[in-house]
């Protein structure tokens, strides 16, 4: 048995898995610790720690390598934390100073690559098309974010920013992004942008699902969701265009909206390179187990 070890960094918690084996996924243990971000850097990284050292005893069993998946990414040429939310892992060595306390290598990659490595193999992906070469996973929620797995591994990229499509410009009507860039796909159709967009029709402030819920009564809401469907299939045939991936995996809240399944890849197929659209879109499996058991998955190449 050659177990696979998993951590989810997050901004409330950290999540550890010990899995059997990528043949066998069977979860050996898992567990959670809070992250206690206000403690600081040094404290994140004695809380991984400390959840490593709970795994082990109630496994019995020791790493040899551990995968972790981080908010924001290692920057390849610095080897430094940057885009993270978690703000004080920003610019500061984090897979060094893991390595230097943990005792032994550590592989990183950012939450929706993770995402993406867990829904490929374990998850959405596995079940419908276990052959598939490129998968895209999207992160649409708070933000908008995304990982390709190609071949069963994880495309960090140059700049170690793989997948980043919420950061392509989209249309100047988004306005100005937190990054500093103007129009981007996350200005338009993350979730509070697209209640942005709502509460400037109507005054009123609701969240997404329930927009969505009056989108058949309401014509604001119509609208707002309009606008959702119009502007993901401008944005994601840009990334089918580039990419074309077998399968696109659609997590986080907004990627629940079932219209985005039937209208929105209707309006990929008006904008995508091709006289038809062969792409599947799939709904994911693993729910909150996506990041931990992704993570774990870097460990195996």
């Amino acid at each position: 048995m050659n177990p696979l070890w998993g951590i989810d960094l997050g901004g409330t918690k950290i999540e550890g898995v010990v899995m059997e084996s990528a043949e066998q996924p069977t979860v050996l243990a898992r567990l959670r610790v809070p992250t206690e971000q206000a403690g600081g850097y040094t404290h994140i990284i004695n809380q991984i720690a400390k959840l490593i050292d709970m795994l082990k005893m109630e496994t019995g069993l020791s790493p040899s390598r551990i995968g972790i998946g981080t908010p924001g990414t290692i920057d390849p040429g610095l080897q430094l934390m940057k885009n993270s939310n978690t703000t004080s892992l920003n610019g500061m060595p984090l897979k060094r100073d893991l390595e230097a306390v943990l005792r032994m290598p550590v592989v990183m990659a950012n939450d929706a690559n993770c995402f993406a490595m867990a829904e490929a193999q374990l998850g959405a992906v596995q079940e419908v098309m276990p052959d598939a070469e490129v998968v895209f996973g999207v992160i649409m929620g708070t933000g908008v974010g995304g990982g390709i797995v190609a071949h069963h591994r994880v495309i960090n990229g140059r700049q170690g920013i793989g997948g980043e499509w919420g950061h392509n410009f989209l249309d100047d009507s988004g306005g100005r992004c937190y990054c500093g860039h103007l129009g981007c796909v996350e200005t338009i159709i993350s979730g509070p942008a697209l209640e942005r967009y709502y509460k400037s029709l109507t005054g009123n402030t609701l969240k997404l699902r329930d927009i969505a819920a009056r989108s058949s009564e309401e014509e604001a809401a119509k609208q707002t969701m309009q606008r959702l469907i119009q502007f993901f299939g401008k944005a994601i045939a840009v990334v089918i265009n580039i990419l074309d991936p077998d399968a696109i995996v659609l997590g986080g809240g907004v990627g629940n909206i079932r219209e985005l399944y039937t209208d929105g890849v209707e309006e990929v197929k008006k904008h995508v390179f091709n006289h038809r659209l062969d792409t599947l879109f799939l709904k994911p499996k693993l729910g909150d187990s996506a990041g931990v058991f992704g993570a774990a998955l870097l460990t195996k190449y």
